[in-house]
């Protein structure tokens, strides 16, 4: 035999792992400290960085102390620090130390689950954390694996939602012939994230079958049944299919929630598959006095929630709960030789692949874990609580300046608001004012919002939910948002 030309690369090194690792934490620990002091939206221009690195890869190694170094000066301006105390744009990406924690092991691990026989714990693990959290949110018995039913992981909401698309579809195919799905109907209300319509599209329902019921101020900007099935009766009398009905708690412009019952009691009525998105709120129903927005839920044949929007479960970790993972199976499932293994023919195993669109699987079941395990659920009540309190306080500042309004209720930790339009000019008018007003407070680097048009009323969204926000914050924006009024008024 011939002796190696080479010797083989080395990539973990574990002689100096650990202590690259902690300079790395280092780096992450400083970070969080000072993150309150960047500006919390980028104020680079597009094409920063790509003027600033060779078009080509490195031939040779880079040190880590270099590595960090341009962090520091390149990355970390092109950033928008959705970790700053003083985000408040579109929904927060929560984290924490358990979250992370368990993600270094999920990265360490890097296992890939796509069946049961690829890493059992990553399987039975995933089981047990869903079934834990869907009894925390008080889900019927039949959406957990307890019951029959069951749940998944998924890296977005929108993954989840082309999945139970996809599994409506086939079953309505099924019962009306596979030429029929230019027939198949979606409804969902304009409050409704666009990511269901782009997965009604991604599935093979025809864009002009996509439904956007109207919602108003007088229904807090939910769905009214009646709307709902009015819309129906005329499909049906155009000879079309209502297949599936989405409704939205927590929806992302104005943290509406529609009439879980009436949709689902609708839903049922017409043979139609009720989902609910509850990316954002989701995780506040493990609080009881928030559970009354689910009434209904028994209805529903599948519900999904963004754990890494508002449970310190970090980037990604998306819930799917099913109530017949049957349905699901017969649409996603797929086989191969290579994949033949005495538990999946036994069918006593979860096969996750299966249940979502990817065959591979990140163990995201260890962070959830982590996160479940090391503050239990009174203090992620806590959290969720204390974050609905910080929503009050600010809608009582605003509340308390009569140049401004709350223009819907706050029910989580959303506030919309605006200033009110000056005598006898319109909508447009005060749709320019207080975007002069926004882009005033994020251009100062001080804070970060976003906007809405409710109706035909532009509001300014205040979303507060980042895990370093406090008293102290919420009442340092109330202040430069006045600072700013002043000078927009003049």
């Amino acid at each position: 035999m011939g002796s190696l030309l080479f010797q083989k690369f080395d990539p973990l090194n574990l002689k100096f792992f650990s202590s690259e690792s902690n300079k790395v934490i280092e780096f992450i620990t400083g970070y969080y400290k000072n993150v309150d002091k960047y500006p919390v939206r980028s104020q680079v221009k597009p094409g920063f960085l790509l003027n600033l690195y060779p078009k080509e890869a490195p031939f040779q190694p880079t040190s880590l102390e270099s590595i960090l170094q341009e962090i520091e000066t390149n990355i970390i301006p092109g950033i928008t620090h959705w970790q700053s105390p003083n985000f408040y744009a579109y929904f927060p990406a929560t984290t924490s130390n358990a979250a992370f924690h368990g993600e270094m092991l999920c990265n360490a691990l890097n296992v890939v689950g796509f069946n049961w026989i690829c890493s059992p714990a990553a399987t039975e693990l995933e089981m047990i954390v869903m079934d834990w959290l869907g009894k925390m949110l008080n889900l019927p018995q039949s959406f957990l694996f307890a019951g029959n039913g069951g749940g998944v992981i998924h890296g977005s909401t929108s993954e989840g939602l082309v999945c139970v698309l996809a599994a409506a579809r086939d079953k309505a195919l099924k019962q009306y012939g596979e030429d029929n799905i230019t027939k198949l109907v979606v409804y969902a209300s304009d409050q409704t994230h666009f990511v269901v319509k782009k997965a009604a599209k991604l599935v093979g329902i025809p864009p002009r079958n996509f439904r956007v019921i109207p919602t108003s101020l007088s229904t807090c900007f939910a769905l009214k049944p009646n709307d709902v099935m009015m819309a129906i009766e005329r499909d049906l009398e155009s000879g079309l299919v209502p297949l599936f009905l989405c409704a939205t708690a927590g929806a992302t412009p104005s943290s509406s929630v529609d009439p879980v019952e009436g949709l689902g009691l609708l839903a049922q009525k017409y043979s139609m598959w009720l989902h609910i998105e509850a990316a954002y709120a989701g995780s506040a129903f493990i609080c009881p006095e928030l559970r009354h927005y689910l009434q209904g839920i028994e209805f529903a044949d599948s519900i999904s929630m963004n754990l890494h929007k508002w449970l310190l479960t970090n980037m990604d970790c998306s819930c799917l709960w099913v109530k017949s993972p049957r349905v699901l199976l017969d649409s996603l499932s797929m086989t191969d030789e290579v994949l033949r293994n005495e538990a999946s023919e036994s069918k006593q195993v979860v096969d996750f692949m299966d249940w979502q669109i990817a065959s591979s699987k990140r163990f995201r079941a260890l962070k959830l874990w982590f996160v479940l395990r090391r503050y239990g659920i009174h203090n992620i009540m806590t959290h969720i609580r204390s974050d609905i309190e910080l929503a009050k306080h600010f809608e009582a500042l605003v509340k308390s300046d009569n140049r401004f309004e709350v223009v819907v209720p706050v029910k989580f930790s959303l506030v919309c608001f605006r200033l009110k339009p000056y005598e006898k000019e319109g909508e447009e008018s005060s749709k320019v004012l207080n975007w002069k007003l926004m882009e005033a407070v994020n251009s100062s680097g001080r804070a970060y919002m976003t906007h809405a048009v409710l109706g035909d009323i532009f509001v300014i969204r205040c979303a507060i939910g980042t895990s370093l926000t406090e008293e102290r914050h919420v009442s340092e924006l109330w202040k430069l948002i006045q600072e700013k009024t002043d000078v927009v008024l003049e």
